[in-house]
């Protein structure tokens, strides 16, 4: 998930942006839970967590899993404020959370140095990220005042209103591949609508969420409207378990996915699911190559390929494989790995130890398939002070079949599998043999074939002649086992509101049960 820049020219001010010393973030010190509008510790722990950076391994933070008692203090702080909060009007709301989108331009060299500490991808990444979360805050802002009802006219002067209600408090559970924007993707409609909200990021990458916290009551945006719980999975089942949350909005794994499910259902919360995917990239020999070339990078080691987006599973035309192998492998082995503060670096640390471990058998357990591994999928060992970082080189994978367990699981790092195929029924079945449908992508400049193609896809974001592009105004969501419902758009107005129809009778009640003789 990626908003890409729109020209050469953005492209090179996010990545040569020189470094500014203006910032009201400081985070890293603690409390880390946020609270009633100020940082909080733990009143109930039940352990720690040690956050690494993942680019040396050295401690940035040791943060307590918050317990019952925790969780239930920041619900009832977004309770007590939701009452006034939902009844501003949404130009009120609006210009608060867009101020929020300002406060997060104004840090964004800070905030963008404290996500690569602690998700190791590189800065330049980082930058275009945290201006994504800042649009988004400005989008919803704008948005806000809109939000409406309707007026239908009923019979003989009477007429019904169709209102659209905020839920309450909602909870959010983020995850750690891009830390900041799957927190502002749930804020920021959230609020927008009139919803408070208690959030729980991941317990890897916690520190950008709290500096969002911080920044927010800067806004002015009232205490108790956005709270932070710090913790783990059971943290984050104390949340979704609290009978005054009215909606959990999830991003993470399948699995996790359907255990918030099931938690939600036992009081019919409301969810919003933004899971994994094991997504068809699309290459017919019609194509630009050098796109398509492009377009594969993009599709597999941004954020050393932690995307849930990715489409990892690259399927080309057989008449162009050979050709499109040959350069996409010297496009990969040419990218530079190493530090994720340098501005040159294209390739940061994974954000663990254990989660490198779990890439690294998925390699090795390919292989043993009987793929020929072109380049890559080795830790590399870099030099102090990142001796202990745990890096990984970008990794294709060909002579591969659709019954690999490398192409049929989500391996969430940089590893491309790529499939040869002859024609465009076989590839469009190919890539539907799936149980999930986040995402495609297709290249090819017959635009005829690219609707015939995304039309049968079976995946709730397409990219044509492109890949991870994710503007604020489109709808993401997918389809299957990789989700339910959407962020981002006018449309997730529809995931964080609820409608109440009230019919207004103007006449005498025709009651053929009244009797008054």
């Amino acid at each position: 998930m990626l908003l890409l820049p729109t020209s050469p020219m953005r492209q090179s001010l996010f990545r040569w942006m020189p470094f500014s010393s203006f910032s009201t973030v400081n985070v890293k010190g603690g409390p880390y839970n946020f609270v009633d509008g100020h940082k909080t510790d733990s009143m109930d722990s039940n352990g720690f967590t040690n956050v690494l950076n993942p680019a040396t391994s050295k401690r940035l933070a040791k943060i307590a899993v918050s317990g019952v008692s925790d969780v239930d203090m920041a619900v009832k702080s977004s309770k007590k404020a939701y009452d006034s909060w939902s009844m501003l009007s949404g130009f009120e709301r609006g210009k608060l959370v867009s101020q929020l989108g300002h406060k997060i331009l104004k840090n964004l060299e800070a905030l963008a140095h404290l996500e690569v500490e602690n998700n190791g991808k590189p800065i330049w990444e980082a930058r275009l990220d945290i201006q994504s979360c800042a649009d988004c805050f400005l989008y919803f802002g704008g948005i806000a005042s809109t939000i409406s009802g309707k007026h239908i006219q009923l019979p003989n002067s009477s007429f019904g209103l169709v209102k659209r209600e905020s839920l309450g408090v909602v909870g959010g559970i983020g995850a750690w591949n891009y830390p900041l924007q799957t927190c502002s993707w749930k804020v920021a409609p959230a609020l927008a609508c009139g919803n408070t909200m208690v959030y729980k990021p991941s317990e890897l990458t916690p520190l950008t969420a709290l500096a969002l916290a911080e920044l927010a009551t800067e806004a002015g945006i009232p205490r108790g409207v956005f709270n932070i719980v710090q913790g783990s999975g059971e943290t984050g089942k104390h949340l979704c378990c609290h009978p005054d949350v009215a909606k959990i909005s999830f991003t993470g794994s399948v699995q996790t996915g359907k255990n918030i499910l099931k938690l939600a259902a036992d009081d019919l919360k409301r969810v919003t699911l933004e899971l994994g995917g094991k997504n068809p990239l699309i290459i017919y020999d019609d194509c630009d190559l050098t796109n398509a070339v492009k377009g594969a990078l993009l599709a597999n080691f941004l954020s050393q390929g932690q995307v849930c987006s990715n489409g990892s599973r690259v399927f080309v035309q057989r008449s162009i494989v050979d050709r499109f192998t040959d350069e996409f492998v010297k496009a990969t082995t040419q990218l530079a790995i190493g530090d994720p503060l340098d501005n040159k670096t294209q390739v940061g640390a994974t954000v663990s130890k254990t989660h490198a471990e779990k890439v690294l058998a998925y390699i090795k357990q390919g292989v043993g398939e009987a793929p020929v591994q072109l380049c890559g999928g080795e830790r590399v060992h870099m030099p102090k002070p990142f001796q202990n970082g745990y890096f990984i080189s970008p990794c294709i994978l060909t002579n591969c079949h659709d019954e690999m367990t490398a192409v049929r699981e989500e391996i969430f790092g940089p590893v491309a599998t790529i499939l040869p195929f002859d024609t465009e029924e076989e590839v469009i079945h190919r890539a539907n043999q799936t149980p999930y449908g986040l995402s495609a992508g297709i290249f090819t400049n017959d635009l005829r074939k690219a609707h015939r193609t995304s039309n049968r896809l079976q995946s709730g974001t397409i990219w044509v002649n492109n890949f991870n592009v994710t503007p604020v105004e489109l709808p993401f969501g997918g389809f299957k086992q990789s989700g339910i419902g959407v962020e981002c758009s006018t449309e997730a107005i529809q995931c964080y509101t609820q409608l109440k129809s009230t019919y207004i009778e103007m006449n005498d009640i025709d009651c053929p049960l009244y009797n008054t003789q």
